[in-house]
């Protein structure tokens, strides 16, 4: 009877520690796939952000160009001001298929990648 109350702690004992080992790769897990979709979001950000500010200009230097072909700077930036209106309401339209989609599929594809089967295989092999 001793003999089976020390094998029902054994088996409790590993339980528990398989438990607390799959909860701590489940924790890697959700930081390693958090950290690459922020990691992606940064890049994402900070390049339109250097184009947001490239645009301001080149923007501001296009105005200038026109208002001074038309002797009036103020037509000059309502044609570009008018322009992005355009723009504005087309990517209003096909908002779906140009941002949401796009970007669900990239999000969706980083969380739901899997890391290479031989990374994993060596990883058991080294703690053996």
């Amino acid at each position: 009877m001793e003999n089976i109350a020390k094998n029902i702690g054994t088996l409790y004992n590993k339980a528990e520690q398989y438990s607390k080992t799959s909860l701590e790769l489940i924790k890697l897990n959700v930081i390693d796939k958090s950290s690459d979709v922020i990691s992606s979001l940064a890049v994402i950000v900070s390049l339109s952000l250097i184009l947001a500010v490239f645009s301001l200009f080149f923007n501001i230097g296009i105005a200038l160009l026109l208002g001074k072909a038309f002797d009036s700077y103020a037509i000059g930036f309502f044609i570009v001001s008018g322009f992005y209106l355009v723009i504005a309401i087309v990517v209003y339209i096909f908002r779906k298929s140009l941002i949401k989609i796009p970007i669900d599929t990239i999000v969706v594809a980083k969380l739901m990648k899997e890391k290479d089967e031989n990374y994993f295989k060596q990883q058991n092999n080294n703690s053996n």
